[in-house]
């Protein structure tokens, strides 16, 4: 049986957003590869973090949920650790109440963009 993750990882703020985006699709590709199901995404962009990592006080921040297999997360974060441009990252499991928040509020948030385009 699947279970729902959600990843988020910080990345260096050095990088261009062409290396941003490569390294976003070097980690979905690890997913799907993998073969986990990428639910959703966001990039949630450069951000203050709440204190200096690596002497760098800003990140981008990428989230990933995905559905998979137990055992693929030990690869993904082992990925993780070994890529130098990812200064932190958190994978957690979501249970039932989770996943339903989550795709309600994407639910909201379509419902919302929608309406803005009729305006």
């Amino acid at each position: 049986m699947l279970n729902q993750y959600e990843t988020v990882f910080i990345t260096t703020p050095v990088l261009s957003e062409s290396q941003m985006k490569e390294t976003v699709d070097k980690f979905k590709k690890i997913l799907t590869d993998n073969k986990a199901e990428i639910v959703h995404e966001e990039n949630w962009g450069l951000r203050k973090l709440a204190y200096p990592i690596q002497k760098k006080s800003t990140g981008f921040y990428y989230m990933i949920e995905f559905r998979a297999d137990g055992s693929q997360i030990q690869k993904i974060e082992t990925e993780f650790k070994r890529d130098e441009r990812i200064i932190r990252f958190l994978v957690v499991g979501l249970e039932k109440y989770a996943v339903e928040y989550a795709e309600r509020k994407r639910a909201r948030k379509k419902a919302e963009a929608e309406k803005i385009k009729e305006e």
